[in-house]
């Protein structure tokens, strides 16, 4: 604690320090829950709990302010929960270290949370104040927000009163965001048979690390490799030199996280260990050139380990490593509604061996447009059936329409202008917002979403920008004391 005390505005930064002491992996909200629940007790606020366990906090209107219409204040209390390989770290215990670089908070080795705990900490200064001027609010703190909307889509009609919602959940300051894009997840279960290792084998362990991952929604654009993608291409590609027999598969973690790193053990014939080592060479030396300016550390290694147990049948590996190969991951259109925006997007998110002779292939698509989204996750289920797949699809989570013409968006441009001395941009955001899931249970809300500076959100590169926190701060009160 106090690495963050001296920055200010304060208690903004100190809120969100006691935030990161919190462990709150999502579906694992229980003590942050407290953690909030605690802080309407001790600050003398009227709180509730809903059935899946959303909070809201609520503070009456200052002084003179008792007519102005009631304002939402969201955020959600989860956290993705993402490691370098190295760091020893139990999310459901240890506190997150936080550190100030090079003016950025960033934690030590895990991801920093400031999705969405610097949100909550704006909320929590807000209620908390004694001196800000605003109308009735209410804070809203969903559950399971990263892994499922959870608590957005069990939301219950009649338990929030206000009628305009600020979401505190977006990434790039100077930006105003109307709309967001709509969800579904595709997952590819594939079946095998286990196999002896052939005699006089060898077993080598093919490792990718180093990438930058980040959001699979935010980031999707930028050009980041995939662990996935470039581990399974060695794989498909050395099979076709060698008796390749693969042992297993483990790459990426999170549905909405681009794979950072991915694992595979495999077996080849001893005779053709140098054949091999030499084309894993030349192919490390292309995928390096590849991503020379976007993936500076990307690390690709094959060490000799000891031999496995079993390998898998050869039909079954066959099918998986073709089926990885063929599935697309990245931008799949770019919008002709709004300029420079990614339309649909997929991401290759995990390939996991599950246990029970079973392998688990995770992927989630993204698109502002409702039909768009499906036609991508029937594109990439068409890809695992061809390879014998069982295949099944999340219930998804709609997108957030724009509406230009939104009275909450013309209070929040204005007092931007007025603070900064310049435009903001308004726009859609390709991540996922809880925003659509609040409109189909409240249509008559007015919403904008808007927040500091935040990099390498969903993984341990995820930093929070302490001057773009400041600017956050101020425009938020300012809208608050602005809404009549």
């Amino acid at each position: 604690m106090n690495t963050l005390s001296k920055l200010s505005p304060q208690p903004l930064f100190n809120y969100f320090e006691e935030i990161c002491q919190v462990p709150r992996p999502s579906k694992k909200e229980e003590k942050i829950r407290q953690y909030l629940l605690g802080f309407a007790a001790k600050n003398g606020l009227e709180s509730k709990t809903d059935t899946i366990g959303n909070v809201l906090i609520l503070k009456p209107a200052t002084s003179g302010m008792e007519n102005a219409p009631t304002v939402i204040l969201q955020t959600h209390m989860d956290m993705v929960c993402e490691k370098n390989s190295e760091k020893v770290f139990d999310f459901e215990k240890d506190p997150i270290e936080p550190m100030i670089v090079d003016g950025w908070v960033k934690a030590n080795g895990t991801t920093l949370g400031a999705d969405c705990g610097i949100g909550i900490a704006g909320q929590l200064a807000v209620l908390s104040s004694k001196e800000l001027k605003h109308g009735p609010i209410e804070c809203l703190i969903t559950v399971d927000e990263e892994t499922g909307l959870t608590g957005a889509f069990a939301l219950e009609a009649g338990f929030l009163k206000g009628s305009i919602l600020l979401n505190l959940d977006s990434e790039d300051e100077g930006e105003i965001f109307i709309g967001c894009a709509g969800g579904i997840d595709t997952v590819a279960t594939f079946s095998y048979q286990e196999d002896n290792i052939p005699n006089n084998s060898l077993a080598f362990k093919l490792s990718v690390s180093g990438l930058l991952g980040g959001h699979s929604g935010d980031d999707i654009h930028k050009n980041r490799g995939n662990a996935n993608k470039i581990l399974n291409r060695f794989l498909w590609r050395l099979s076709k030199t060698t008796d390749l027999h693969l042992a297993d598969f483990n790459g990426g973690n999170l549905r909405n996280a681009i794979a950072r790193e991915a694992f595979s053990v495999f077996t080849i014939p001893a005779s053709d260990k140098e054949r091999m080592l030499e084309n894993f060479h030349s192919l490390a030396e292309s995928v390096r050139n590849e991503f020379e300016f976007s993936e500076s550390k990307l690390k690709i290694t094959c060490d000799e380990v000891e031999l496995p147990e079993t390998i898998i049948d050869l039909e079954s590996q066959l099918n998986l490593v073709n089926a990885i190969y063929a599935c697309p991951h990245g931008v799949l259109e770019m919008s002709s509604r709004m300029e420079g925006m990614v339309e649909t997007s997929t991401n290759l998110a995990s390939v996991k061996f599950i246990g029970n002779n079973k392998i688990e292939v995770t992927t989630s698509q993204r698109s502002e447009i409702e039909s768009r989204k499906y036609y991508a996750a029937e594109s990439v289920e068409s890809v695992f059936k061809l390879a014998g797949a069982n295949v099944i699809h999340s219930d998804g989570y709609p997108g957030w329409t724009p509406n230009p013409n939104s009275e909450i968006l013309k209070t929040t441009v204005a007092s931007y202008k007025k603070l900064f001395g310049n435009e903001p941009t308004v726009r859609s955001i390709h991540a996922g917002l809880e925003c659509g899931l609040f409109l189909e249970k409240y249509p008559k809300l007015d919403m904008v979403s808007f927040g500091p500076t935040i990099r390498g959100a969903h993984s341990p590169d995820e930093r929070l920008d302490i001057e773009t926190t400041v600017k956050f701060w101020k425009h938020l009160v300012d809208v608050l004391e602005n809404i009549r």
